[in-house]
């Protein structure tokens, strides 16, 4: 059984397919214009139905797949009013083709697709299939949540905790932005920080395993503008998100005792993050499946399938 599945995020446009063990993928980033933070969802809906065609055609490449399901993220979460307009192309395409191919089409979120593909990359697809904790770090996501499998195959994500106005994500790309870098700016603040003095974060509070960001972008400007290096802006930025998700995730911790914690999204492949989560036995995503991509869908059409058909 192969499984196809379709992620078109506000910033990549991917496919995978997935046999029940491997499977391969490809994914294309979105163009953004120098200085902007960002695309408008018309902007990203356009480029994705231009960019989906070659992106399948490098998937497939010269491989006769067969196909048994075709998957896609029609929404950023599985919950009442989640929308975007850029999932649309890959909602669309995924339908045309399950209807052209005669196979079943499942409908799946953007954060659901994270899950599986952290949970598959890092060698650990057993916590589909039991409770488990999971940071979803993303441009446009910073929630820890409690996920349990569901009898279709997939999981329902329960948000617990995180960023209650502004994204990890969001923050390193505005502070990488305003440090005249190109959107996205995740990698190389990561980089930069590395050669930067040691400043102390931001004391962020964590009250129920929330916390707030908006109050650091201002500290962010104010070091911008008191002529703070690159280096030393960076270090700051990415030190004080990484205190506040430990904080977070050791609050988690009691709260929730004895269960793993999964980490996906682009931002947990940061050298902060991961350093300051491993010593909790965090499980991280593979760096190639932490951003945006189209694997986890595939992973989590192919369990459905298998469930509908009953095979183990």
């Amino acid at each position: 059984m192969i499984g196809l599945g379709f992620d078109t995020s506000n910033y990549t446009t991917s496919a995978a397919w997935f046999d029940g063990s491997q499977g391969g993928s490809r994914g294309r980033l979105l163009e953004v214009k120098e200085g902007a933070l960002g695309l408008r969802q018309s902007d990203s809906l356009f480029q994705h139905v231009k960019q989906l065609p070659f992106v399948v055609n490098e998937l497939m490449g010269n491989d006769n797949l067969d196909i048994s399901a075709v998957g896609a993220s029609t929404r950023p979460r599985s919950v009442e009013g989640s929308y975007m307009p850029c999932f649309l192309a890959g909602a669309s395409a995924g339908r045309v083709l399950a209807g052209v191919l005669q196979v079943p089409f499942y409908s799946f979120s953007h954060q659901e697709g994270h899950i599986a593909a952290a949970a598959w990359s890092a060698g650990r697809m057993d916590l589909l299939d039991r409770l488990h904790l999971a940071w979803h770090l993303s441009g446009g996501t910073t929630e820890l949540l409690l996920v349990e499998p569901v009898p279709e195959g997939g999981v329902n994500a329960m948000r617990i905790g995180g960023s209650d106005d502004l994204s990890a994500g969001q923050l390193i790309d505005r502070a990488g932005v305003r440090l005249g870098f190109s959107f996205p700016a995740g990698k190389t603040l990561d980089v930069l920080s590395q050669k930067a003095e040691k400043k102390a974060p931001f004391p962020v509070k964590v009250r129920n395993l929330t916390f707030s960001l908006s109050g650091v972008e201002n500290q962010i400007n104010a070091l911008i503008e008191s002529g703070g290096s690159g280096e030393t802006v960076a270090y700051f930025v990415l030190n004080t998100i990484a205190r506040a998700v430990e904080t977070a995730t050791k609050q988690a911790m009691i709260a929730y005792p004895g269960l793993p914690l999964l980490c996906s999204g682009g931002v947990s492949a940061n050298s902060f993050i991961r350093r300051v989560l491993l010593p909790y036995g965090a499980i991280f995503a593979a760096p190639d499946y932490a951003r945006d991509n189209a694997m986890g869908v595939a992973v989590l059409t192919c369990r459905r399938w298998n469930t509908e058909h009953h095979v183990s």
